[in-house]
């Protein structure tokens, strides 16, 4: 019955890789590596995303809107996408916002260098891959110069090869200055001058403030620097960059979004949003070739019309739900729009979510599994029965709570499920809202998609 138990089982989840993944769920945190291991339910919304990668792939662009309540599973859709672009062949970049990282203003720019900092690909799947990319690059420009040529005359056909294929991003805005310092690398790495390599790899991080350091650093006597006002420019050059790199495209994954909505400066917020607005324009007009922009954020971010993007007409406009519900007049489902509003999980992908956690943790601590499938369902038949449930359960409260349940057995073996189920039952409290500002009244909840109810935790044709 549990296939995805016996798959785990078969392919051992890597030590190192599974104690980070447990120690990050157990504490509410989305795992950077490993969300794979325990990836259940989101079929539609991976497949509508899988099939946005494979557009970017011919040469086009992409932007959606993720929007779900706290812990309803964004960051982790986001970092589940980032791992499966990176097995196709796509370079990825990924930041949360915060009050010091925007999208406009004073921010953009550390926005810029953390998504830099993050800057991975398949070889480099941890970040900090520029040094990965442009050696790979250059080594494939310059296969075919001969050998047998002196060092001057080698790196002199070297960097005009690089130049050469770097050609078409001279044509895009701040494109000259960034083949200039690609090309100021690539004579660097040639002359083992590793001052200067390092110099041209923190401009393209976006590391220096001013014209006059970067150019006594990088021995160049004219270019520009990255600055808060055109990083987003520098990031459509990297998407072209990847793309003449033979990647397939960028996957950019910026969460955190609601921190937009937090800005309490209307016109600061206003800005932000016409950056977004600018963003949106781009990649669905196809302006932006090999990008894809994916944006984490909850309804309130979203449709808040006093602070939301709601309140910016040109935006309300275009994301809005259109007209058409089901029969009880909710929004129908639609994965093909800019937004996806996360669904709630069914309670037989909870069940499944939970079974999978079981093998995982008896599998990172060398023990026979501490529950029994019937201990198991019960575990999430008193998750469920929490007074308000149905509507504020999370899966990151119930992977919290099973994890924690896991390791109390573990460190407890005198302890038993249904002795610690019980007492849990007797100390329940309802799960936590999400958080609100006291002054904006809204409904957390938003035009939701269609919410069935869910079919009731059974071990019979549980699909795994």
């Amino acid at each position: 019955m549990d296939n995805g138990a016996s798959k785990l089982n078969a392919q051992k989840v890597p030590r190192r890789l599974l104690g980070a993944l447990l120690a990050g769920i157990s504490a509410g945190v989305v795992p950077r590596t490993g969300a794979p291991y325990i990836a259940i339910g989101r079929t539609d919304e991976i497949r509508a995303l899988t099939e946005d990668l494979a557009r970017v792939e011919e040469g086009q662009s992409s932007m959606r809107l993720v929007i779900g309540r706290y812990g309803s599973g964004k960051s982790f859709l986001l970092q589940l996408m980032r791992a499966h672009a990176m097995e196709l062949g796509f370079v990825t970049a990924d930041a949360d916002l915060s009050p010091e990282r925007r999208l406009s203003g004073e921010g953009g720019l550390a926005t810029y260098r953390e998504l830099s900092r993050n800057l991975a690909c398949k070889a480099s799947p941890d970040g900090g891959a520029w040094s990965v990319l442009l050696s790979r690059f250059l080594s494939s420009v310059c296969a075919d110069v001969p050998d047998s040529l002196g060092a001057a005359e080698y790196r002199a056909q070297a960097e005009g090869r690089v130049r050469a294929a770097l050609r078409p991003l001279t044509e895009q805005v701040c494109g000259y200055d960034y083949v200039t310092v690609i090309v100021r690398w690539a004579r660097a790495r040639l002359e083992d001058d590793t001052a200067a390599e390092d110099a041209c790899l923190r401009w393209l991080r976006g590391e220096f403030r001013t014209k006059t350091d970067a150019r006594a650093a990088l021995g160049l006597r004219s270019v520009d620097v990255i600055g808060d006002g055109n990083w987003y420019a520098h990031l459509r050059l990297l998407a072209l960059l990847v793309r003449l790199m033979k990647y397939k495209g960028l996957l950019v994954l910026i969460d955190e979004c609601v921190n937009l909505y937090k800005i309490p400066n209307r016109v600061s917020r206003e800005s932000n949003y016409e950056k977004i607005l600018s963003m949106y324009n781009d990649t669905l007009q196809g302006a932006a070739e090999g990008l894809m922009l994916l944006l984490g954020g909850t309804p309130r971010f979203l449709e808040d019309t006093r602070r939301g993007l709601f309140s910016y007409e040109a935006l309300r406009s275009r994301l809005s739900d259109a007209r058409f519900t089901a029969e009880d007049g909710t929004p129908m489902k639609n994965m093909m729009g800019p937004v996806i509003r996360l669904r709630r999980l069914s309670d037989n992908e909870l069940m499944a979510l939970i079974l999978r956690l079981r093998t995982l943790h008896a599998q990172y601590y060398g023990t026979a599994q501490a529950l029994t499938d019937e201990d198991a369902a019960a575990f999430l038949r008193e998750e469920l029965s929490r007074a308000g449930a149905d509507e504020m359960i999370t899966p990151r409260e119930i992977i919290r709570d099973f994890v924690t349940l896991l390791d109390l057995l573990y460190q407890n073996p005198s302890a038993t499920p249904q002795e610690l189920l019980r007492r849990a039952s007797a100390g329940a409290a309802p799960p936590a809202s999400a958080e609100a500002d006291e002054d904006t009244p809204f409904s957390e909840e938003g035009p939701s998609v269609p919410q069935t109810p869910p079919p009731a935790v059974t071990l019979a044709d549980l699909e795994l």
